[in-house]
């Protein structure tokens, strides 16, 4: 799998590494994908289950949020704040270079082109950090492989990046065995020592519990990922749909088969968001008196599928988007051949960005989301980080502190001196500015932009675009309106295995919800499947879920 316009894209300096689609989809579908264990099991130490629980706050870092700089989109309730510009003059957030003068080898996805090793951005800042940092960037695309081969051996790397859907198999299971349990220099209190890491927000370090221990270096994501984007351009100024019954009249209206012009693509996924839907595993559940029901079994599922087949039946869809022909989305979009569609929030930078010349008048923006009635939506929270970096158990304890100490340098905010070294390089050499907006050199595109010092740490999201000013306020505002609305679902934060014997279990109804919307079965088929579900396990895997939540607690 690779990173795609995923919604854990940041800043500008982060293009090369999130620059496909499949990240976005893992995102979409709730955070990591189904993954394999052992068997059963639910206790904060086992193999599998979950990871966290009633004992989380003794390995959990204290949240020091950071106000070093004012950003120009004020977060609301966890939004990603903005900022239409470079701040003037940027601010130090280490007091002094962390490394002691040690070398660590790091491995690291990459798509892209890997740097030559040496080049004077790994001097400029090796020299910064005080270390050498020898960076073995690996083809993301085949990186699963290569993260296999080395766990298995006895060759590990000093840190080591491993994204959430490349943890399938015995991965998870090696992460307890071969990497160091860092609760000891980040729980509580002791985060402070590490203020950059102290900002990071409390649920991706819950999020990066392992075998019971704090394990992990997130990288944190946003609250939400995914939004229903529509052509301002094309559509007019007028009121934007508020309802269901909106968008089955704005399919309507903008939907001239002979022309070639449908309202909508494929908005399965933001459909489930306007009926208040649960994402997929492990979130897939909700308590009602006291009992846990999968989404399937609701009233809600039920609701969107039939709304999602009015919008077939209307004719209001993409003929290519019914066909499954998903990868043409985007070209469907901004060829005006669609007037609507679903997709990660990281990609809105580059669509904007593309079309800038190719189409001036391109104007994208975001649906505010609302409940399928015209009142308050429920928006359930994405997990709160994907990709994480360990440190090998074989380091010594001041080894650990001096990592750490360089990984509170990668996650300096934006905004900070440290931060456009590391994501920008050496200014005048990778990278020069005009009108306050960073652009990279031929030379910082192939030393600096490929990003392998961030996979160490990274702060928390942000919307920051200076040549772009106007989708910072466009993006950012779009998520602070939204963020009063977001809930965290029931295992949010919760490192959640299902064991391999259900792991085909939900399989049926990806095809059989595909197959109601687009009128070849109907939506009470629904009930035999789910009847269906419940005596082949389905059943079992409630009880299974309601003995980690008898035993840990839920996540939120």
């Amino acid at each position: 799998m690779t990173p795609n316009s995923s919604p854990a894209y940041t800043a500008p300096s982060r293009r090369g590494f999130l620059a496909s689609s499949a990240f976005a989809a893992v995102a979409v579908a709730g955070g990591a994908p189904l993954l394999a264990a052992c068997g059963g099991g639910s206790g904060s130490g086992s193999k599998d289950g979950t990871t966290t629980g009633k004992a989380l706050k003794k390995v959990l870092p204290n949240y020091i949020p950071s106000n070093l700089v004012e950003p120009d989109v004020a977060s609301v309730n966890g939004s990603s704040p903005g900022f239409t510009k470079l701040p003037e003059p940027l601010v130090s957030s280490v007091k002094s270079a962390p490394g002691k003068g040690s070398e660590f080898r790091i491995m690291t996805p990459l798509w892209g082109t890997v740097p030559k090793k040496n080049n004077p951005y790994y001097t400029a800042v090796n020299k910064a950090v005080g270390a050498t940092l020898n960076f073995d960037p690996q083809d993301g695309n085949t990186y699963q492989d290569k993260i296999g081969a080395v766990l298995a051996g006895s060759d590990l790397p000093d840190a080591m990046t491993i994204p959430g859907w490349n943890m399938q198999g015995q991965i998870r299971n090696a992460i307890s065995a071969k990497f160091a349990d860092l609760s000891p220099y980040l729980a509580g209190e002791a985060i402070k020592k590490y203020p950059n890491l102290a900002n990071i927000p409390t649920g991706a370090w819950q999020y990066s519990v392992f075998g019971g221990k704090l394990r992990g270096l997130p990288m944190p994501s946003p609250i939400l990922g995914n939004a229903i984007f529509y052509r301002k351009d094309l559509t007019g100024s007028g009121a934007v749909p508020g309802s269901a019954d909106d968008l089955l009249a704005f399919g309507k209206e903008y939907t001239d088969a002979k022309k070639k012009v449908w309202a909508f693509d494929d908005l399965w996924t933001c459909i489930q968001k306007i009926f208040g839907l649960l994402p997929d595993a492990p979130h897939y559940w909700q308590l009602e008196n006291g009992k846990l029901v999968h989404k399937i079994e609701t009233k809600e599922y039920r609701e969107a599928l039939a709304f999602a087949r009015k919008l077939h039946d209307g004719g209001y869809v993409h003929p290519d988007a019914e066909a499954n022909k998903d990868a043409d989305s985007k070209i469907r979009f901004t060829s005006g051949h669609v007037m609507m569609y679903n997709d990660g929030t990281g990609g809105w930078k580059g669509m904007v960005t593309e079309q800038a010349t190719a189409n001036p008048e391109f104007d994208m923006q975001a649906l505010d989301f609302f409940n399928h009635d015209g009142g308050r939506p429920v928006l359930w929270q994405d997990d709160p980080g994907s990709i994480f970096t360990f440190l090998s158990k074989k380091l010594s304890k001041a080894q650990i502190e001096e990592l750490l100490g360089i990984a509170d340098f990668a996650a300096a905010p934006y905004g900070t001196k440290e931060f456009m070294l590391t994501n920008y390089g050496v200014e005048g050499t990778h990278y020069t500015i005009k009108n306050g907006v960073p652009t990279f050199t031929p030379q910082g595109i192939q030393e600096a932009q490929p990003s392998t010092f961030l996979f160490l740490a990274s702060p928390p999201h942000t919307v920051a675009f200076p040549d772009e000013p106007q989708l910072v306020k466009d993006y950012a505002g779009w998520m602070a309106r939204q963020a009063p609305y977001v809930k965290k679902p029931l295992f949010f934060g919760m490192q959640i295995v299902e064991p391999q014997r259900y792991a085909s279990l939900y399989t049926p109804f990806d095809d059989l919800q595909k197959d109601i919307r687009r009128g070849r079965k109907k939506v009470s088929d629904i009930d035999a499947a789910v009847t269906t579900w419940k005596n082949s396990g389905g059943d079992k895997l409630r009880a299974w879920y309601q003995d980690i939540l008898d035993k840990n607690g839920s996540g939120n």
